[in-house]
């Protein structure tokens, strides 16, 4: 039986990541196993240097009831995160910099900068750290490497959080349900403004890949949205937004788009670096979609960027509940001795799933039973039978 259990939230924080680690600790002094805070994501098992004190303190915190007691009253994570991704790494760590040539350059194509995998380095880590089994925390990216790590033969568990709600074999990730408690009140509350000025308001959230937090927000707040997986007939659209605004009382309209969503004629820009997962940052989808309908119609707008406000903050009842079990989940997994999985809800049942395939990329939202391609709404009718977080037959 594992004696030590190492866990890590890798990617963007979201709200109840503090629970799970709370829960993973409380239940592993139940069973005089240590816990081991690995900090800063997958930062802490490549740049840690075991023979520097410093390096130690930075990167690992034992974990105890004492020192997690109170920390699932607040969102973010203690352990802290990064996006770093051990197996593409453009620049070693000062401690490493003497040996770059011993390891393995990754995706050396021409006229690319080299990237190096530092897997090895992870292992060696984990060894030396005498980690028996490791919990990642984590969206699709994080989870991809925790899936790599178990082709490696490490015990993972897995455990997943994003508020983009799109990691495969499970209906939910922890974050999801309070970014959209968020947006809904950011909404409701700039109703008043938008009202006010007689505008049509454009709110941008994250949703890179799939448009399930657009999705679920306009369901609550009986709006419309835009999300990746459709192109919009953006004349359709804004025929539709002023339509609403002159029968409106208060002469408004509201939209909420996935900042990956596309319509006839934009296709989504891109700026910067690509981060160490191959994504590059996105420029406003909404300011593009204001522009647009200033063009065509002479309409004012105002556009309000939500996407980090929807992960600050405590996390609500749906998102502690969740992370309190997943995490006691992934536990019972480490108890008996199960890697490569994860914990889950399917079919509204909570489950442990395979750790998902990263070749498949994220889960997307089911077009034809989910989303009114005509008047860009979610559909609300037939849901008799179905799981809360999955409104699809």
């Amino acid at each position: 039986m594992a004696k030590r259990i190492g866990i890590l939230t890798g990617g963007g924080d979201v709200p109840g990541l503090n629970s799970v680690i709370k829960s993973v600790t409380y239940r592993s002094a139940e069973h005089k196993l240590d816990v081991l805070g690995i900090r800063r994501g997958w930062e802490g098992l490549t740049h840690l240097d075991l023979d520097d004190p410093e390096s130690k303190a930075r990167y690992l915190w034992p974990l105890d009831r004492d020192n997690t007691r109170t920390i699932d009253r607040s969102g973010g994570t203690v352990l802290h995160s990064s996006r770093t991704n051990p197996s593409k790494m453009k620049k070693l760590p000062s401690h490493l910099e003497s040996h770059k040539g011993d390891f393995p350059v990754a995706d050396a194509k021409p006229g690319a900068s080299h990237s190096y995998d530092l897997s090895r380095v992870v292992l060696k880590n984990l060894e030396r750290l005498g980690v028996d089994c490791l919990i990642a925390i984590g969206g699709d990216d994080t989870l991809s490497y925790a899936a790599r790590l178990h082709a490696l033969g490490v015990k993972v568990i897995a455990i997943p959080k994003t508020m983009d709600n799109d990691v495969r074999n499970t209906e939910y990730c922890i974050g999801f349900s309070t970014a959209i408690t968020r947006a809904m009140g950011a909404i409701d509350r700039q109703r008043t403004t938008v009202g006010s000025h007689e505008r049509i308001g454009v709110f941008r959230v994250f949703g890179r890949d799939a448009g399930w937090t657009s999705l679920y927000t306009a369901y609550v707040t009986s709006i419309r949205c835009l999300i990746p997986e459709y192109r919009a007939d953006v004349g359709r659209l804004i025929d539709l937004l002023v339509a609403e605004k002159k029968d409106n009382p208060s002469n408004y309209s509201l939209v909420i788009l996935s900042e990956g969503a596309e319509w006839e004629g934009y296709t989504v820009q891109e700026y910067g670096e690509p981060d160490p997962y191959g994504h590059r940052k996105k420029a406003s989808v909404g300011e593009s979609l204001a522009d647009e309908i200033k063009r065509r119609t002479g309409e004012e707008t105002i556009v309000s960027d939500l996407t980090y406000d929807l992960r600050s903050g405590d996390p609500d009842f749906i998102d502690k509940l969740i992370a309190t079990t997943f995490g006691t989940m992934a536990f019972d997994a480490v108890l008996e001795g199960k890697s490569g999985v994860m914990s889950a809800l399917v079919e509204g049942r909570y489950a442990m799933m395979p750790l998902p395939d990263p070749k498949l990329g994220p889960r997307k939202v089911d077009v034809a039973t989910m989303y009114n391609t005509d008047r860009y709404r979610p559909i609300y009718a037939n849901k008799l039978g179905l799981p809360v977080f999955l409104n699809r037959t």
